[in-house]
């Protein structure tokens, strides 16, 4: 058994970490609401211009579709990782390195796979295993739609440009602060809408369709990157702040465990010492 020392060092460690854990875990339930409310409020206009959009573009002439929507042969794929800065949020980082490789090595296999990291924790997984285009963990510092939309403008011309036949963004959905969703989602080209919902609706165009259409992508497009990232933000604080409550439960079972422990070596060393004594006792009485 440890001596008496020790187990009070211990103790002492495990209730200093104990402390910044549970410190941890109230900085990022503050920030989990801001950013929660954040992602909850632009949801809705994110999804209604996605499905406008989509509704729109089923009703145009094949040739007169946009050049974010031209189908070509797959053979240059991009990955854009979507992770977070710092680690302490359980699984949260593990679950998009995990299905970036699953894309990698599965889905696209016979395929040439690039990664764009927006977080540091992608960027130093993906740097090691594949080529790392660029790097925009910087936009965490000020996550707003004006830096965001700089990456998907970037993104979106190389697609044009044709360095790239099809991008992917793999990033943590937001449900709840226990629990993240890991998405897939085609970014580029446009996804054509499935069914014949919407398509029969008659509508009014000023000015024309085709032109609403080619202002209505780059936005949408922004817009469904900056969305992603948000959920991505929300998310990280949520899995952050479930993990340390985790962790926090843990440091106080463990120092429970401890002090009981420290308890029975400090009883059992009082009984040695009486059990000397009285020893001691009788031999002098004889």
């Amino acid at each position: 058994m440890a001596n008496l020392k020790e187990i009070r060092n211990r103790i002492s460690s495990v209730s200093s970490t104990m402390q910044i854990t549970s410190a941890m875990k109230m900085v990022s339930a503050a920030k989990l609401k801001k950013a929660q409310d954040a992602i909850t409020a632009m949801r809705p206009y994110a999804d209604k211009l996605t499905e406008l959009l989509q509704s729109l573009s089923a009703t145009l002439d094949a040739d007169s579709g946009s050049k974010f929507a031209e189908q070509r042969d797959v053979n240059k794929v991009l990955i854009v990782a979507i992770t977070s800065n710092r680690g302490l949020c359980g699984a949260f980082n593990s679950n998009i390195i995990k299905e970036v490789s699953r894309l990698t090595n599965d889905t696209y296999a016979n395929q040439e796979v690039s990664y764009l990291a927006i977080g540091k924790k992608a960027n130093d997984a993906l740097s090691k295993a594949g080529n790392v285009i660029a790097n925009n963990s910087e936009v965490f510092d000020d996550l707003t739609f004006d830096n965001v939309a700089e990456i998907a403008e970037m993104i979106m011309n190389k697609f044009v440009e044709g360095e790239f036949d099809k991008i992917e963004l793999v990033y943590n959905k937001f449900k709840n602060a226990a629990t993240q969703i890991v998405m897939t989602e085609q970014f580029l080209p446009i996804v054509p809408v499935e069914g014949e919902a919407n398509v029969n609706l008659d509508y009014i165009f000023e000015p024309s369709k085709e032109e609403i259409v080619e202002q209505l992508i780059p936005k949408s497009l922004k817009t469904q990157l900056f969305k992603a990232i948000r959920d991505s933000f929300a998310s990280e604080h949520g899995a952050r702040m479930t993990a340390m409550h985790k962790a926090t439960d843990n440091a106080t079972e463990l120092r429970d465990q401890l002090k009981l422990t420290y308890n029975k070596a400090r009883q059992a060393a009082i009984t040695n010492e009486i059990l000397e004594i009285v020893g001691g006792a009788e031999a002098l009485n004889n």
